[in-house]
């Protein structure tokens, strides 16, 4: 039976402090990546033991950002994440905890994306010429306002949330992780 714990995900300070743990952080990952998965084939997955990948589930369960979905038998659970906010920040009034919390989890996100991005280019060889052209490395340099920055961001969501399940039912179909990193250029401006 489905766990029937947290049914929408911890947000703010709480939320921060659960995820900012290195093995949670990637259970998380892995869950969003592959999909569902045992404790048993999570720890497989990320070379620790079963013991720590279901005590740490236990607590993202807690905190709404996994679930039980009721497909498993006796005590063999099978875990799935649950959606996930747009982006895991700091309050501006935050205590010194919760924003090294949110400066971590940025850091682990960035490490996370370079190893992925390493096994790309590493793996890339492998794929069709279609696919090695459309995946990979790219920047693009924008001159926006505030207004123009938040409808640029928004417009990308929206892109990408429209191709989420496109490809469903394709044989063809492969699953890709797109990354967005939106950064300054410019220096930040002077605060009276």
């Amino acid at each position: 039976m489905p766990s029937s714990s947290a049914s929408t995900p911890q947000t703010g300070s709480q939320s921060l402090r659960v995820l900012a743990h290195p093995l949670r952080s990637r259970l998380l990952a892995r869950l969003r990546v592959h999909g569902p998965g045992t404790a048993t084939e999570l720890a497989e997955a990320l070379g620790t033991n079963s013991g720590a990948t279901s005590y740490h589930l236990r607590i993202l369960e807690e905190s709404g950002r996994v679930r039980d979905t009721g497909t498993g038998t006796g005590r063999r659970r099978v875990w799935e994440a649950v959606a996930l906010p747009a982006r895991e920040s700091a309050e501006p009034d935050a205590d010194a905890d919760e924003t090294a919390a949110a400066r971590w989890l940025e850091y682990d996100l960035v490490q996370y994306v370079a190893e992925r991005t390493d096994r790309w280019i590493e793996q890339q060889d492998g794929w069709p010429t279609p696919w090695r052209t459309a995946c990979g490395l790219d920047d693009h340099d924008v001159l926006v306002t505030t207004e123009q920055l938040s409808a640029m961001a928004e417009e990308l969501a929206e892109v990408l949330q429209r191709y989420r399940r496109v490809g469903a039912g394709s044989p063809g179909a492969r699953r890709v992780a797109v990354y967005t990193t939106v950064l300054p250029v410019d220096p930040a401006p002077r605060t009276a």
